[in-house]
């Protein structure tokens, strides 16, 4: 059996006909760039979201950038993230002229642990009126512990960016109510590439933020920071989202819920036949209903290596993310860490594995990954 990490093909058989619907009605308009479909998918965002103000751009990566630049984050500033996460999370801090700084994430969520952010700013008093943003990233579908991230933020007067671009659905506990991913921070960054739970057709990406200023600038910065046309009040770029992009997403919004439901549903499966087994499942902090399950990262304790070669050979689709923590990837070598300094980053980088999840995986597929991991250990 073939079984592949992930296969967009039967999510594209169910809406093909909407789908195309949607686009040729985009290429009959001639309007491609930002229009009705970009301005009716923001709304139906920020709506979903519970946000008052969502802004389309071009990526996620874009997302975050345009984020600290409306911040006006730049050179001498620091930025406070994770050493774990998809490269776009530094690299758009580096790309402003700020300088990253790192701290290690919680074991079981893959997430900012608090209790590291806060002892960094207690060992570092006299840095703390650089630090010009905190960004935590909502990782493979579960939101970061953002209360006590954002109570020390707010002692500090600190700008929050959440990096929610796999989490577009998760929720979390903020005291008596739940909150969504992107809500929760003075902005919320998504991706809608093709792989992530709400994807599109090439790269698209969305700002989220209770703040109407501000929302006003990210929206004058996607467009060369010209208003009206012509005019430039500041150094914007290209940060504009297609038309065609906001028209599948327009289509594929109404069933990211059931989509949602459904990875969730396979996700308690691999945590029922795998609980038992060598691996460790992964934990769903605030409970399975608040996780979108945009990857399913079990941990190998030993010969993950070992594990992925007879994987391959059984034909079982899978993945290793992020196995080089920014702390030690080359570019970043002139900030000056070390191995060894971010040891719960460089623990998920070397034993965790990314298993099939998508929608529609069927029974017999999983069944066929489970029992191929479990001869494996053996």
């Amino acid at each position: 059996m073939k079984v592949p990490l992930l296969d967009l093909r039967p999510q594209l058989a169910e809406i093909e006909a909407e789908l195309k619907a949607a686009v040729n009605k985009v290429i009959d308009s001639t309007h491609y760039i930002l229009g009705p479909e970009v301005v009716a998918f923001e709304k139906a965002v920020a709506q979903y979201v519970g946000a008052k103000h969502a802004i389309g751009v071009s990526s996620g990566t874009d997302a975050l950038l345009i984020s600290l630049m409306a911040l006006e984050v730049g050179p001498g500033d620091l930025v406070l993230t994770t050493p774990y996460s998809f490269f776009a999370t530094a690299g758009a801090i580096v790309r402003v002229g700020a300088r990253p700084v790192f701290v290690d994430i919680d074991p079981e969520s893959y997430t900012m642990d608090p209790e590291a952010l806060h002892a960094w700013f207690d060992a570092h008093p006299k840095d703390i009126e650089r630090v010009k943003a905190i960004i935590p990233v909502h990782l493979y579908g579960q939101c970061a512990d953002m209360n006590p991230i954002r109570v020390l933020a707010r002692r500090h007067d600190i700008p929050v960016v959440e990096d929610a671009a796999q989490a577009l659905g998760a929720s979390y506990p903020a005291g008596a109510t739940l909150e969504k991913a992107g809500a929760m921070g003075t902005t919320g960054c998504f991706s809608f590439f093709p792989s992530k739970n709400l994807g599109c057709i090439g790269d698209g990406g969305m700002v989220t933020t209770n703040d109407a200023a501000l929302a006003e600038r990210i929206a004058l910065l996607r467009n060369h920071g010209a208003h009206p046309k012509y005019y430039h009040s500041m150094i914007g770029g290209n940060f504009r989202l297609d038309a065609i992009q906001a028209a599948v997403l327009n289509v594929k919004l109404p069933y990211l819920d059931v989509w949602n439901t459904m990875r969730r549903d396979r996700a308690l499966r691999y945590d029922e036949y795998l609980s038992e087994s060598t691996v460790r499942i992964p934990t769903a902090v605030y409970g399975a209903e608040s996780h979108i399950y945009n990857q399913y990262i079990i941990s190998v304790p030993e010969a993950r290596d070992d594990l992925r070669a007879f994987l391959n050979n059984k034909g079982i689709g899978h993945e290793v993310y992020y196995p080089v923590p920014f702390h030690l990837q080359a570019c970043f070598a002139d900030l000056g860490y070390k191995k060894g300094d971010f040891p719960h980053s460089e623990y998920a980088a070397e034993h965790t594995v990314a298993l099939p999840v998508f929608p529609e995986l069927s029974d017999a597929m999983q069944d066929y990954v489970i029992s191929k991991i479990k001869k494996f250990y053996a």
